[in-house]
């Protein structure tokens, strides 16, 4: 039994088996009976019987039993070996007591679209035939075209049978066409892309291959009959619905919301006036409509996949809609919308069921994008987008939200304020590609847009301010987003209420940019207040309170305080594992940050196992090529060579390295972080020549794609003179890092702690170049400045301190030096214990000033 959609060539395949067979002398008898109807099997026997048995063909019922009685096996007789072709049945019911019989001279060979239970049997074997594979559709284009004297590119074919989904049926009709119309493959792609043409359109005149239909009208009695199997006429509405959606898998959720449900009862309760009020199509019958038309294989219905549970060919669809009229395109396009929406989860999980929905939700802007944008844009376009950029296809996002914003524009007008949210979210999107100086452009255009439109003081006009100070601050400008936020909180307090949940929200973000300026105690007291109003407002378990708690720890840390701030994210991960789950992105977050503080604390080795723990849940819920999980990869990478393992970090880093290239390209910023990381850990791996190298390669592409005043290309300066210095030559990395003090002065201010930063590697590197006295004078001036910015117990002012006593010594002050560090010892042992990294070195430090001074040295 050959089984499978019409135009997938069953009755060709058939045809040229049973010519085989004849031709092969292995057969006496050959029958071919069209079995689109009872009446027509019964009148094919009859025919037979009368010629081969003496049947009374006034009797069409009597001859067709007289021709199978003659088809059994009989022992006293010569074999007669015969084939019976039953060409396209229509209905299992039509066969009834007509099956011709099983023997050992006889076979029976059936063509049909059903997949009924029924048609099956212990001694029947089906065969499912499906369309052509991209080289057997290419083969078949190009000798059918060449038998014409038509040759064409071979891209240009395989493109157009990726176009017809490698339908046989479909690929024979186009080649007539082209043949006929002198036309090229290129001019017929065109042609069946043109959305106000149909598949009739491209139909030859006269259609090749004795072929009965054209594609248009190939499924049309299928349809018919699908629509008549229980339950009754619920399957063509429901196959237009299917139109609209990824031909690769739709997820059956979708095909059972509420909103196809009611479209379904709408469609029966029209074509069956007289169903009682409780005709309501129920879940169960929406499934059955999908088993109906799997049954007459117009579609493929697999439950087992739940996620892409339905699958239709896509010249089924495009025959489907080219039968809607304008108003029904929309009508349904609107329906299959609400119902990706309603399936839509809350929180994202890198499931194939995203990755169904973002692929029926690009299927349904391709078929009726215009149609979804009015009277405004569908939500699920939105969604969809959104769900694009979370799940690290930055580059995808922004491409989503550009095209949404042209079509936005066309059917709505440029200062639609849906055009402008497609704007508004096209520019963060932007940001997130890498972009933040092109996202804040876009932002301050659409920034003057919507004050003219909407007014100054419009909650999307504040919400447009809100985030071009953020991208403002992405783009290297931290102090300029800090002062941003602090004139938008006033704005938002005086618009809103001071308690507002997006008042706070900009309280929380200015807190954050002053924090990246450079006041990472000021942030975290800014913060601090923030949460009490949180709590206050929302509650101990609100998501917007549990991460004002996060950003809060961070800050603490940033400050100095690392046990604190190790302590505070603990406490809330308990209370987001309690309140969000373990799998929540936040949840994860803060495993990520609880990691950090953990290695920052000091203990390397536990912070790499932690890391090495979340990676593994990274993948498993969010997917290999999510960027957190790159994240925490590289993170893993940065703490395994703290713990001792450099050429293994170099390694890991190369990996990571090649994954951010494949999935974000050469220039982004998280890519040229990760070469920044590498070329560092090249150095301390004892490659402080390739370090610079690789240093001095990345500094033009940050200076490119970012500016030669973004932090990120300061520090790419500084690291590139420190490792200059560690190969051997210190009195150039002296120059370099004299002249970045400036840049680093006027971008970040003196006190930023990057500036500090610049000032301790400017001194350590006098001394390197053999200027110990210069070093030593250099580090004590800067220790009050660490003291005053970061405070005594931070660590920047901890190795300033550090470096201050250790050139005090080589500068000839050793017990100057000895009592220094016995100073520090006492207090790093109280502040850290005595096995922390920075106490041990103290330690080490203190005994080999002893020992000179002993020695008189």
């Amino acid at each position: 039994m050959l089984r499978g959609l019409g135009g997938v060539g069953k009755t060709q395949l058939a045809a040229d088996y049973a010519r085989a067979a004849w031709a092969a002398g292995s057969l006496d008898v050959l029958v071919w009976v069209s079995a689109s109807s009872r009446s027509a099997v019964v009148s094919g026997y009859a025919r037979a019987g009368v010629e081969l048995c003496q049947g009374d063909p006034d009797h069409p019922e009597q001859a067709a039993r007289t021709f199978l009685a003659w088809l059994e096996d009989k022992t006293a007789t010569t074999p007669c070996r015969w084939m019976v072709v039953l060409d396209d049945v229509a209905d299992p019911e039509d066969l009834r007591g007509l099956w011709p019989p099983a023997g050992r001279h006889g076979r029976t060979l059936v063509t049909t679209r059903r997949r009924d239970a029924a048609l099956a049997g212990t001694d029947r074997r089906i065969i499912e035939v499906g369309a052509f594979t991209p080289d057997e559709a290419l083969s078949y284009l190009t000798a059918t075209l060449a038998a014409h004297g038509r040759h064409e590119p071979a891209d240009h074919l395989a493109a157009l049978g990726t176009d017809l989904g490698n339908l046989p049926l479909a690929l024979a009709q186009a080649a007539a066409y082209i043949v006929d119309s002198g036309q090229s493959a290129a001019a017929y792609r065109d042609l069946i892309a043109d959305r106000t043409r149909t598949l009739a359109d491209a139909a030859p005149d006269r259609l090749p291959d004795d072929q009965p239909f054209t594609v248009t009208a190939a499924w049309f009695l299928s349809i018919d009959r699908a629509n008549q199997l229980r339950p009754v006429g619920l399957a063509h509405p429901m196959l237009r619905l299917t139109a609209f959606l990824d031909t690769n898998g739709i997820p059956e959720a979708v095909l059972t919301s509420r909103s196809v449900l009611d479209h379904l009862t709408a469609a029966r309760t029209a074509t069956r006036p007289d169903e009682t009020p409780d005709s309501t199509v129920t879940a169960e019958e929406a499934v059955g409509a999908l088993r109906a038309l799997h049954r007459l294989s117009l579609v493929d219905h697999d439950p087992s996949t739940p996620h892409q549970a339905v699958r239709v060919h896509q010249m089924v669809q495009r025959a489907t809609r080219d039968a809607l009229t304008p108003a029904e395109l929309e009508e349904h396009a609107h329906t299959a919308a609400d119902a990706l929406a309603a399936a839509w989860p809350a929180v994202e999980r890198a499931t194939s069921l995203m990755s169904a929905l973002r692929a029926n939700a690009a299927a349904l802007m391709e078929h009726a994008e215009e149609a979804l944008c009015r009277p405004e844009i569908h939500r699920v376009l939105v969604l969809a987008g959104r769900s694009l950029g979370g799940s690290g296809q930055f580059s995808a996002a922004s491409a989503h939200f550009q095209r949404l914003t042209q079509t936005a524009t066309q059917c709505l007008g440029a200062d639609h304020p849906e055009t402008l949210a497609a704007r508004h979210y096209l520019a963060r999107w932007r940001g997130e590609a890498g972009d933040p100086s092109g996202a804040a452009a876009e932002l301050k255009r659409l920034l003057a847009d919507r004050t003219r439109t909407l007014g100054a003081s419009h909650p999307e006009t504040l919400a447009t301010q809100h985030n071009l100070a953020r991208w403002q601050g992405e783009a290297g400008d931290a102090a300029g987003a800090a002062a941003a936020f602090a004139h938008l909180v006033q704005q938002v307090t005086l618009v809103l209420g001071e308690d507002h949940p997006a008042t706070l929200t900009t309280r929380h973000n200015q807190a954050r940019w002053r924090g990246e300026a450079g006041d990472a105690a000021g942030a975290a007291d800014a913060l601090t207040r923030v949460l009490a109003d949180r709590i206050r407002l929302m509650g101990e378990d609100h998501p917007d309170t549990l991460t004002a708690r996060h950003d809060l720890a961070r800050w603490q840390g940033e400050a100095g305080d690392l046990e604190g701030a190790a302590a505070a994210t603990a406490a809330l991960l308990a209370d987001r594992e309690r309140a969000l789950g373990p799998d929540h992105p936040d949840t994860l977050a803060t495993r990520h940050n609880l990691a950090q503080w953990q290695g920052e604390a000091g203990d390397a080795a536990g912070a790499a196992a932690a890391f090495a723990d979340l990676l593994a849940d990274r993948i498993r819920i969010l997917g290999s090529d999510h960027p957190s999980v790159l994240d925490v990869r590289h993170n893993l990478a940065r703490w395994r060579g703290e713990a001792g393992d450099a050429v293994g970090t170099v390694a890991a880093l190369t990996h990571v390295l090649a994954d951010r290239i494949r999935l974000m390209g050469e220039d982004h910023r998280h890519t040229l972080d990760v070469r920044s990381g590498l070329a560092h850990w090249r150095g301390v791996a004892g490659d402080a020549a390739r370090a610079v190298a690789e240093l001095e390669a990345l500094l033009p592409h940050r200076k490119s794609v970012l500016g030669p005043d973004h932090p990120d290309t300061l520090a790419t300066r500084h690291k590139l003179a420190e490792w200059r210095a560690e190969a051997g030559d210190a009195t150039r990395a002296v120059a370099e890092l004299a002249a970045l003090l400036p840049d680093r002065e006027r971008v970040l201010g003196p006190n930023h702690p990057d500036t500090l930063a610049t000032r301790h590697s400017h001194a350590h590197c006098l001394g390197l170049a053999g200027d110990e006295q210069a070093a030593a004078a250099a580090f004590a001036a800067l220790v009050p400045a660490r003291v005053r910015v970061l405070g005594s117990g931070h660590f920047g002012t901890i190795n300033t301190r550090i470096a201050a006593a250790h050139w005090r010594g080589e500068a000839g002050d050793i017990a100057g030096a000895a009592a220094a560090f016995a100073a520090l010892l006492q207090e790093l042992t109280e502040l850290f214990g005595r096995d922390h990294p920075a106490t041990r070195g103290a330690r080490h430090e203190l005994g080999h000033w002893l020992t000179k001074a002993r020695e008189g040295r």
